[in-house]
């Protein structure tokens, strides 16, 4: 049985259109379900090639446009981008305990690098005609950002990724662009069988935090987490906002 979600998130949400990437990973479902019962429009994006499809507890299908695409091609979805006015950023990969080359490049890939492209492109889209004022990005990077999980190539993307958003936030957000972090603990998924958390739980409080306007969602069952990551973000924001400029000129090689 699903768990009522708070009037607020209707509110927020309802009429939005709505982009998810892993759309078809246990969490980017469950986030399907919970905007969906927010009245938000939706569009799924997936990497996948068979259609998915979702109904709500009741069995009543859930309407959706599928839109599959992949890392390095994500300049395809510039048209799209024009027409959505949230894009939730929550692919990702885990190679556990590999730590060959391959595996690296991959995890960099797939986990920071295509999470940059797709902010920088949906920052540089044009809003179609009767979009909301404010768009925004949800970027799911985890606390792997700052705590160990297990996984050092994993964690090593995280961060990565993490530092990016922190550092092109400067520049990109805005009062036409919002950008909200997810430092979301171990929930189980295909990629964390034994996860501690409930996908469902987790998106359930995502959207209800976001409707309170939150900016930083944590959910996790580590007390350390609410302590510790919004004193890494501060410090990381005040850092590169004072030794990073703008238009800083690339050096000269010759020089």
């Amino acid at each position: 049985m699903e768990t009522p979600m708070d009037p607020g998130c209707n509110r927020a949400f309802a009429g939005r259109r709505v982009a998810i990437t892993g759309a078809s990973g246990s969490l980017g479902v469950e986030l399907l379900r919970c905007f969906h019962g927010c009245g938000a429009s939706l569009v799924a994006l997936t990497t996948r090639a068979e259609p998915l499809e979702l109904a709500t507890s009741d069995g009543a299908p859930i309407p959706l446009e599928q839109v599959r695409w992949s890392c390095g091609h994500e300049s395809e979805l510039s048209e799209l981008f024009s027409r959505i006015d949230i894009l939730v950023v929550n692919h990702g990969i885990n190679v556990h305990g590999d730590r060959s080359a391959a595996a690296l490049e991959r995890s960099l890939e797939v986990n920071a690098l295509s999470s940059l492209r797709l902010l920088e492109l949906f920052a540089a889209a044009a809003p179609g005609k009767g979009m909301a004022l404010c768009r925004e990005v949800w970027i799911n990077t985890s606390e792997a950002e700052i705590l160990p999980a297990v996984s050092p190539v994993y964690e090593i993307s995280k961060r990565l990724v993490g530092q990016l958003v922190s550092l092109r936030s400067l520049d990109l957000a805005g009062p036409n662009l919002r950008i909200r972090r997810l430092v979301l603990g171990p929930f189980r998924s295909n990629l964390n069988p034994i996860g501690l958390l409930g996908a469902g739980f987790v998106a359930q409080a995502v959207l209800r935090l976001a409707a309170w306007d939150w900016g930083l969602i944590i959910v996790t069952p580590n007390p350390l987490t609410y302590v510790i990551f919004p004193l890494a973000v501060l410090v990381r924001w005040t850092y590169l906002g004072l030794f990073s400029r703008p238009s800083a000129q690339a050096p000269d090689p010759a020089a």
